[in-house]
């Protein structure tokens, strides 16, 4: 839930834009909180998974907590549940693209945290 400034006005994370081949966009938010930050640190660790289930589940949950918009062929998705659902059904190439947009994003605005 976005805090409100002074004068009402809705404070909104900046966000960044990245472009496949296809011209496909994949919009990523600027903000990450401690608490998901945490959570995403112990879902890397594992917790008794093994380590290929840990990455997927720590990629999955990285995707889920910045992604704001993704347009496929000129069609936006934006809501939360429609966005992991697409990812989820998404092709090699597209997982492995996204997977490289989260590592880009991470390193400019996030250095600390380790993208899969």
């Amino acid at each position: 839930m976005a805090k409100r400034a002074r004068g009402g006005e809705r404070l909104k994370a900046p966000s960044s834009d990245y472009t496949d081949p296809h011209g496909n966009v994949l919009t990523l938010r600027g903000s990450f909180t401690p608490a998901a930050r945490v959570e995403y640190a112990q879902m890397l660790a594992g917790g008794g998974l093994t380590r290929e289930d840990a990455w997927q589940r720590a990629r999955e949950l990285l995707f889920e907590r910045l992604a704001v918009r993704w347009v496929i062929a000129g069609a936006p998705i934006e809501r939360p549940k429609e966005l992991l659902a697409r990812f989820r059904a998404a092709s090699g190439e597209e997982r492995a693209w996204v997977t490289d947009a989260l590592r880009d994003h991470c390193e400019e605005h996030f250095p600390d945290v380790k993208a899969p």
